[in-house]
């Protein structure tokens, strides 16, 4: 990684607690908070969540080790996370999905859109991976169902789209 000013990765770190803010407050279905958030930020955490996902490529395919690249060149990582709640609502007949996963999803959804929008408006480049979720999962990094991830990084050009795979090296 190619490193960033003091002042630049303390920018990214306040703009990831704001997701987390925005993550947190967004509105939840029924008022059931089922949505937690963490943000890795030191460089063991994210070099010990890239080396994860770059182990997981050998059994889910590339995407985790292009992703973990991603991962590596990043400022931090905001985690988002659900648990499935019960929400009290009778699952209809006509509903083929458990209404439960799906109100939680939803709200997890809710949360990540929040989040992301936050980064967007102060100009820290993002994207939602779900490749990161799963080695969080895998990792125990957080109590919830489902996780997602979300990069965070302040360069002249986006890192997170027109990648290239494999990497070019320098």
């Amino acid at each position: 990684m190619i490193e960033r000013p003091e002042a630049l990765r303390d920018g990214v770190l306040v703009v990831a607690k704001l997701m987390a803010l925005s993550a947190i407050t967004a509105p939840k279905g029924r008022g059931v908070d089922n949505v937690s958030v963490m943000i890795l930020h030191e460089r063991e955490e994210l070099e010990r969540l890239a080396s994860t996902m770059e182990e997981m490529s050998q059994e889910y395919g590339d995407v985790f080790a292009r992703d973990a690249d991603g991962v590596r060149r990043s400022e931090a990582v905001v985690l988002v996370g659900c648990s499935i709640a019960d929400f009290k609502l009778r699952q209809p007949r006509e509903l083929p999905v458990d209404l439960n996963l799906a109100m939680s999803l939803v709200n997890l959804g809710i949360a990540v859109g929040s989040a992301v929008k936050t980064a967007s408006m102060l100009n820290v480049d993002n994207r939602v991976m779900y490749t990161i979720g799963m080695a969080a999962k895998r990792l125990n990094l957080m109590d919830a169902d489902v996780v997602l991830g979300i990069p965070l990084s302040a360069t002249s050009k986006n890192i997170y789209f027109d990648r290239v795979w494999p990497p070019r090296r320098q």
